[in-house]
């Protein structure tokens, strides 16, 4: 069978094999529109078993087009289908047979032809992927699979991580365009979406679109005031002292105060300010010696004596929760103070997969909707009306012994 499948025999005699594993790729019609406003160019299928892959094409210029019900039944007559990005894949197909790998610190970045760089930046198009010669595709989809890595992530990977991040995705954020234009350069339209990366040094997500880091908006400017709800107002949901308060849980070690500075406070005998300054550069640089026979520090010390001995050991750590492994043969000039920061900024990603697993499942049907996650904040857009929503929320927080304070406002600016 030829490597362009263009009519629907041909579709038929391929389902028929019913294979047991191929890698799969979706070639957008756009590179660069969000998956979520994206539309599937075609689809490449490579089974493991075979010698080739084949591309159904379904909106490109030079082929004769099937229709898209052809890709899900291609889709569905693989027992398991192998991706690079399930929650990329997610946005296009909702599949529960999807296989991708671990968070990788070496993500391989796809190589485009000669022609995609020429065609995307000489142009106008925004649906590019139209118009490059089909050839072309075939040629980056097939070299993505010769360097695609078949060692598959475990459960909480493959499972929670890629739908929590695809629904925040899907989301999208109210924009006032014209401010948008004035702070960020750019045309808009009335919502904006967020991309999350877990390919991270420690795999905590980076969340970058469009050329806007949403994790790093300033507070200072005013560009945060570009993005409004599109119901009644913004509350964002701040876990207070979380690391802290993480490494409470995993040491047993109870705080004497409801809130953790506080309880920082009257160990260090200094303003609750100066506290929080001190236990950051405690937990992030390590201990000070005046501080060190303190019993919470006494027990923070000990557990990161006893990881680094077994890093040292095994050769890697087992995160609680994800199950990640940091792997000392993938990291460089490790010690011990960074290797804990590792670990509890994987905690941190991994709790917060679980409690946005949590919201959402409270969430479906409401009009109130999770619009953006940075590390230890929630941004919700809520409908007044759904105030036994909130509190449902807040459950989920308690759910997992943590602390959050409240912000609120008719922008991201939150003031």
């Amino acid at each position: 069978m030829y490597w362009l499948i263009e009519d629907v025999e041909k579709i038929e005699l391929l389902c028929e094999k019913k294979h047991k594993q191929a890698y799969v790729e979706i070639i957008p019609t756009s590179p660069t529109l969000h998956p979520s406003q994206n539309q599937v160019c075609a689809l490449f299928v490579r089974p493991l078993k075979d010698t080739k892959g084949y591309i159904i094409p379904i909106k490109h210029s030079e082929t004769i087009n099937l229709d898209i019900e052809v890709c899900k039944k291609v889709l569905n007559s693989i027992e398991e289908v192998y991706v690079r990005d399930k929650k990329e894949f997610l946005h296009y197909f909702a599949l529960k047979h999807l296989l991708h790998p671990s968070p990788s610190l070496n993500t391989y970045i796809p190589q485009p032809t000669k022609s995609h760089t020429h065609l995307t930046n000489n142009t106008n198009i925004t649906h590019t992927n139209t118009i490059i010669p089909i050839v072309k595709h075939y040629e980056v989809c097939n070299e993505n699979y010769k360097n695609h890595n078949f060692e598959l992530s475990n459960n909480f990977y493959n499972n929670k991580v890629p739908l929590v991040f695809n629904m925040l995705e899907q989301s999208g954020i109210k924009t006032n365009t014209t401010l948008y234009k004035h702070y960020f350069g750019v045309d808009t339209e009335e919502y904006v979406y967020t991309q999350y990366n877990l390919n991270t040094l420690t795999t905590r997500p980076s969340n970058t679109f469009g050329g806007i880091n949403f994790s790093a908006l300033n507070k200072d400017t005013g560009e945060r005031e570009c993005f409004i709800p599109r119901n009644d107002i913004f509350i964002e949901m701040d876990i207070s002292a979380y690391h802290p308060t993480l490494l409470g849980n995993i040491l047993d070690y109870s705080f004497d105060d409801s809130d953790v500075h506080n309880s920082f406070a009257k160990m260090y005998g200094v303003e609750y300010a100066k506290a929080k300054e001190i236990t950051f550069k405690q937990l992030y640089g390590g201990i000070f010696k005046q501080y060190e026979n303190l019993p919470f520090f006494s027990k923070v010390k000990a557990f990161t004596q006893e990881m680094w001995k077994e890093f040292e050991q095994k050769g890697y750590i087992e995160c609680p929760i994800s199950k990640y492994r940091f792997e000392k043969d993938k990291l460089k000039e490790m010690n011990p103070q960074k290797l804990l920061n590792y670990l509890l900024q994987n905690l941190e990603t991994s709790t917060n997969v679980l409690i946005l697993y949590d919201i959402f499942k409270i969430l479906r049907g409401k009009n109130t909707k999770l619009v953006l996650y940075v590390y230890d904040s929630f941004l919700l857009d809520v409908d007044k009306t759904e105030r036994d929503t909130i509190k449902e929320i807040l459950e989920v927080f308690k759910k997992y012994k943590l602390n959050v304070k409240f912000k609120k406002g008719k922008n991201y600016n939150l003031k």
